[in-house]
């Protein structure tokens, strides 16, 4: 079997482009023995300046039919709109995976614990057939581990069907950097993902928006989220509660003055108060030079659609996929849906011939087939030195 070079870029501090490197396989532990990934866990190792990005790529008709018959040169994949070369990784179906399952248990969460009752067969029909470890990561105003990785799955779906009312808040930014810090120590052998059940709005976030982007798209994890409505009341003003980290009114064309309510250029000259923000931004971004320019532009979209429709987002962004449930008959049919697509989706793979700090924009597109859609991450971001670590908060 040929072993993946996965490598997946991270933000440690006082690092530049950080990359993991695959040690030789390990036995899976048996039924009796549980693994808990640490830093210095077998297979787990730091290299500096090695950048590999993995593109996990499902193709269906329009009908929704899977696809499973491309090449790798079937595919033109742009980075900022720089044609890269393309790798397919062969075998992926059968390869480990580990998985967090961020289950918001406050807010409008709590209304839907009981449709956790009854996953048993769900997650076996997701993650029997292949070798895997699962966490499950609860939150409300903040994340807490309450099942450690785990093969174990009649465990862990007695521990989600267990789960009590939290408080009234929603982190999910919160929850979802701390899966992500979760997931770091997993040795590179292993695809990672998160299985996201959430509302589609954050309350009670510490994360900025900043560090929501660094956290969704510096590791090779892809976040399945199955989402259900907030509470109407809350649904309006939520997102004006996620913590914004761009520039004020005294740093430069991305700010607003809030004592004249108009948009403040690069040059110092204000534009019109019935400006809107997304013009602002657009203007802004296009300042800079190509490529920098699309990476800005996805970075502007991806906040504003973070804002908008959290669960979606990360799942577009990190090429996932994104549901909707009402109960647990559509979390059941969603699941099962989620199961067949893990193990057939393409993985492919590139090392960027410019990474530069930060965001950067990836468009994957299929070269002959109009007919067939293509899903597939929309953005990674690579870190540098300047670039504080992500910021997570403690677990309760």
């Amino acid at each position: 079997m040929l072993f993946k070079r996965l490598i997946a870029i991270t933000f440690l501090a006082g690092s530049s482009v950080l990359a993991q490197t695959p040690a030789a396989p390990t036995p899976a532990p048996s039924d009796a023995q549980e693994q808990v990934f640490t830093p210095d866990g077998p297979g787990y190792s730091i290299t500096a300046k090695s950048t590999l990005v993995l593109v996990p790529a499902l193709v269906k008709t329009k009908s929704g039919q899977l696809v499973y018959t491309l090449k790798a040169n079937d595919f033109v994949l742009t980075d900022d709109g720089v044609q890269q070369p393309l790798r397919l990784e062969e075998d992926n179906g059968g390869q480990p995976l580990a998985m967090v399952i961020c289950v918001e248990v406050g807010g409008a969460g709590r209304n839907h614990l009981h449709d956790y009752d009854g996953l048993a067969a769900s997650l076996d029909n997701m993650l029997g057939g292949i070798p895997h470890k699962v966490a499950i990561v609860a939150f409300d105003s903040s994340p807490t581990l309450v099942h450690h990785f785990s093969s174990h799955l009649d465990s862990i779906s007695q521990t989600l069907a267990s789960q009590e009312d939290g408080d009234s808040g929603a982190a999910i930014l919160d929850a979802i950097n701390f899966s992500v810090d979760q997931l770091r120590p997993v040795p590179t052998t292993y695809r990672r993902a998160i299985l996201l059940f959430s509302e589609t709005k954050d309350n009670g976030s510490h994360t900025t928006l900043a560090q929501a982007l660094r956290a969704i798209s510096d590791t090779n994890t892809a976040i399945y989220s199955v989402a259900f409505s907030s509470n109407r009341a809350d649904e309006a003003g939520a997102a004006s509660k996620i913590h914004s980290d761009e520039p004020g009114p005294e740093h430069g064309c991305f700010s607003h003055d809030p004592k004249t309510d108009k948009v403040v250029k690069e040059d110092g000259s204000t534009g019109p108060a019935e400006e809107t923000k997304g013009t602002q931004y657009f203007d802004c971004a296009a300042q800079l030079a190509p490529p920098l320019i699309l990476a800005r532009m996805a970075e502007i979209a991806l906040r504003n659609a973070l804002r908008k429709n959290i669960s979606e987002a990360v799942a577009q962004s990190t090429g996932g996929e994104n549901f909707k449930f009402k109960d647990a008959k559509t979390l059941n049919r969603d699941l099962f849906t989620i199961a067949n697509h893990i193990p057939n989706r393409y993985v492919l793979s590139f090392h960027p011939l410019n990474p530069h700090a930060g965001l950067h924009a990836v468009t994957l597109k299929l070269k002959n087939y109009p007919d067939l859609v293509v899903e597939a991450r929309s953005s990674y971001w690579v870190d540098n030195d300047s670039t504080p670590p992500t910021a997570t908060p403690p677990a309760k």
